[in-house]
């Protein structure tokens, strides 16, 4: 009954170790001098129970009844596995560990995480990576349920807090996400990354992202938030990291195949081949999908290949070569007014906007442990792609005539980067610390052509005057230097602390022309002129952050941190030809801070739990202000005026808990049941002495206020299912707070919910999947395009469904 009672104090936030009296005890001890091993770890194999032996090297494990595999480890030791049954009382095993007789990768190679949850979180360090402090989720691609073939972010994301999503497209091309008020726009806030190396247009110069990995393809995504600003760059929003499936240990040739049909013309095939052969293993997959979408005038085809080759050249040398391929074809819909959306969010009036992406990332990463304390990682990486875009940019009241020519918007990216990490283990205090210290390098160059393209239906993307552009051509060149070191300071067994430090040099280039040009109202040009332009902007500045972390025997942590950031303006800033917005040519860079405080945890595999407070100062925003004035002939303009609208303050609540209810009862339950709640509370705010005053005390736009995704698991052998439920409430899209406009283009985002259902089951090498997503069929959309694939609003998918199989050989 009194373990009842803990459970149930558990769930109120009130934890305390429970009172078991039976489990495992003994001592840790050097094989050679019998010395006592203080800080040597306990782990229970296939679960997150673990000890720490004291200054004696005693350690203490509770347990329940039942059989376990059970390994202690220590840095510069072998570590000693060892089976043991726990019937009653308590049992004595002591382990004695060897030298170290060769190297070894870190402590989660013997102690593995629980498989019950399928989010889980970093180690406080991975190879060169510190993560100690941070708020953090893993997401285990395998143990989820949803619609993997479409990138389907609402589920693949459903149990990181806070998080806003944008759905812009029925075959998941692009992933926009977003968070504590920043815009979801192609992830842009975020530095996004595959394999720990930068996959965006220009990280720093136009961070954004055109290439998603598929889902299929991964086998974890990592997402990082707030502080992270030290290792990866000055991003507002922090990091999320694709990793990519290896091949399993020992098998020579495993092909995997996943064939997906569904609603709205959906058919996608990812097939895989990989294998390991000793000191060498290899993963080569390649993803075909096309559809015609929810809309009328709606259609893609993409194709993504990615191949690696990774290579053991020495106990101590690791070698990977990577490439991959992306492109895809799209037609897109165009947006809507609210009215239009009101009355069929099915329609379309443009049947002749296009959009083309081609990505091309090759990578090289070098791994050398010089011994079990010291390793550097160095990864060197590039892109050639573009991206192309054709149709009308104008407002969706104005008419597309078939006859009339279109715009044609065409950017080139040529990119390198190259980033050197260093991590040293060092003994201080009688605890091993560890120092990360590293530098980044990285150099883009895009160029940037707007003029007009062939008139009719057809993807047709060429320039009708490619050596007289009618509206702009542009060169950015951009380049970053930053050197950055956090260390971890463990005071004792439990309290940590981990400063660090960034310095970051940015330099943002632009040369080249744009056309003014002005017609009356017959069409007939009155004034043209070309104006050369060139830009160069350098700024250095230093960032700073610190963490503090405590945590207890029973796997609970309390951490808090404080981080500093930067966003630069970028080339999209400098210039831009779209009738629908002005940019003012005195941007300045944002700053801030981002600050976190949370507890967080994972108890006896039934709760598992992340709750904290955060706090975002941004300063000197950019946004955009609706404003008008008289053009030509006195007819009033409204239009977008991107600038920098003020100094905002957003803070809130980010939660995640997830219970399982079957583990409540029995710890090796035949039917596991549980539930999770992701839930977000935010407020965002302009300061009342912005000098802009249409906007002081404004809603931050992009916040909405409450953000919650919650759902129901069910397991049971093979079969496994999810219900989720989505639901936000209404947000603005601009800092005015203006509640509904002509355009479409402004306005507010009305709250909305979403029902999804998936299920999957396998048996031997055959996993068969389905799922309805949006099973209530809701009409509703999550952002408000100013250009491509707008303008106006963007329509969210109605009731859909997918049937997948997954075979493995």
């Amino acid at each position: 009954m009194k373990k009842y009672c803990i459970h149930i104090i558990l769930l109120i936030g009130i934890f305390q170790n429970a009172a078991v009296a039976q489990g495992l005890k003994g001592k840790v001890s050097d094989s050679e001098s019998d010395d006592a091993i203080e800080q040597a770890e306990i782990f229970v194999l296939d679960s997150n129970l673990k000890a720490v032996t004291d200054k004696k090297g005693n350690y203490r494990l509770e347990l329940p009844s039942g059989e376990y595999k059970v390994a202690a480890f220590y840095l510069g030791r072998q570590s000693e596995i060892k089976e043991i049954k726990i019937e009653s009382g308590w049992k004595t095993i002591n382990f004695t560990l060897k030298p170290l007789l060769e190297t070894l990768d870190e402590v989660k190679a013997y102690g593995k995480k629980s498989e019950v949850f399928n989010v889980t979180r970093l180690n406080p360090v991975e190879g060169t990576l510190i993560y100690e402090a941070k708020k953090n989720e893993v997401i285990n691609i395998d143990q989820l349920n949803g619609n993997l073939a479409t990138n389907n972010a609402r589920q693949v994301f459903a149990k990181v807090p806070g998080l806003n999503i944008w759905e812009s497209d029925g075959g998941g091309l692009q992933l926009g996400i977003g968070g504590r008020g920043l815009n979801p726009n192609r992830t842009s806030n975020f530095n996004t990354r595959q394999n720990g190396y930068d996959i965006s247009a220009d990280p720093l110069g136009y961070p954004e992202s055109y290439y998603t990995p598929p889902v299929e393809s991964l086998s974890k995504i990592e997402v990082v938030r707030g502080a992270a600003s030290l290792q990866y760059g000055s991003q507002f929003g922090g990091m999320i990291n694709f990793l990519f499936k290896r091949a399993p240990e020992g098998d020579p040739f495993q092909f995997h195949t996943r064939n997906t049909v569904g609603s709205f013309g959906l058919l996608s095939s990812y097939n895989s081949v990989t294998g390991n052969t000793g000191d060498i293993d290899y993963f080569v997959f390649y993803q075909r999908k096309q559809g015609d979408g929810f809309r009328d005038n709606e259609s893609f085809e993409s194709n993504t290949l990615f191949a690696d080759l990774n290579m053991n050249l020495t106990d101590k040398l690791y070698l990977c070569f990577e490439f991959t391929h992306m492109d895809y074809l799209a037609q897109q819909a165009g947006g809507l007014t609210d009215r239009m959306f009101e009355q069929d969010p099915t329609q379309s009036v443009r049947e002749r906007n296009w959009f083309a992406i081609q990505w091309n990332i090759p990578a090289m990463i070098v791994d050398y442990k010089f011994n079990e304390k010291t390793k550097i990682n160095w990864k060197t990486f590039g892109l050639v792609g573009s991206r192309k875009a054709l149709g009308n940019l104008e407002r969706v009241t104005q008419v597309d005539f078939p006859e009339e020519e279109r715009n044609l918007l065409w950017d080139d990216y040529e990119n390198f980067g190259s980033e050197l990490r260093f991590l040293h283990r060092y003994d201080l205090f009688g605890q091993i610390q560890a120092a990360a210290i590293g530098a980044r390098y990285f150099r883009g160059n895009t160029q940037q052509r707007q003029g007009l393209g062939p008139a009719g239906f057809e993807a047709d993307f060429r320039f009708n005057n490619p050596s007289e552009l009618e509206d702009l051509s542009f060169r950015y060149p951009s380049e970053n230097i930053a050197i950055f070191a956090e260390n971890i300071i463990n005071v004792n067994d439990k309290l940590s602390i981990t400063p660090g430090v960034r310095w970051e040099y940015i330099s943002t280039n632009s040369s080249g022309y744009y056309r003014n040009s002005v017609e009356d109202l017959a069409g007939n040009i009155i004034f043209d002129t070309t104006i050369y332009e060139s830009k160069n902007l350098d700024r250095s500045f230093l960032l700073g952050g610190i963490g503090i972390s405590y945590k207890t025997e029973s796997d609970l942590e309390v951490y808090s941190n404080i981080s500093m950031n930067y966003r630069g303006i970028n080339f999209n800033d400098l210039r831009v030809n779209n009738t629908n917005i002005l940019v003012d040519p005195n941007l300045k860079d944002e700053s801030g801070y981002n600050a976190d405080l949370g507890f967080r945890g994972n108890y006896s595999d039934f709760l598992n739990f992340d709750w904290s407070l955060f706090y975002l100062a941004y300063n000197d925003r950019l946004g955009a202000l609706l404003r008008y004035d008289d053009a030509i002939d006195g007819f009033p303009r409204i239009y977008r005026f991107r600038t920098n609208v003020g100094n905002a303050a957003i803070a809130g609540v980010e939660s995640y808990t997830e219970m399982n209810w079957s583990k409540f009862f029995n710890p090796k339950p035949i039917h596991e049941f549980s539930t999770f709640l992701n839930a977000a509370f935010i407020r965002g705010r302009y300061a009342d002495d912005n000098q802009e005053s249409a906007i002081a005390g404004n809603k931050v736009e992009l916040v909405p206020e409450v953000n919650i995704k919650t759902g129901l698991n069910y397991e049971w052998k093979n079969f496994s299912s999810t219900l989720q439920f989505t639901y936000l409430s209404e947000q603005y899209t601009e800092a005015t707070n203006a509640e509904r406009t002509a355009t479409g283009v402004d306005g507010i985002i009305p709250s909305f919910h979403v029902l999804d259902l998936s299920a999957k089951y396998k048996y031997k090498f055959a996993q068969l999947e389905a799922g309805i997503n949006n099973l209530t069929n809701n009409f509703y959309f999550t952002r408000r395009a100013t250009g491509y694939p707008g303008p106006g609003i963007i329509p969210s998918a109605g009731r859909n469904f997918y049937v997948t199989l997954d075979l493995k050989f």
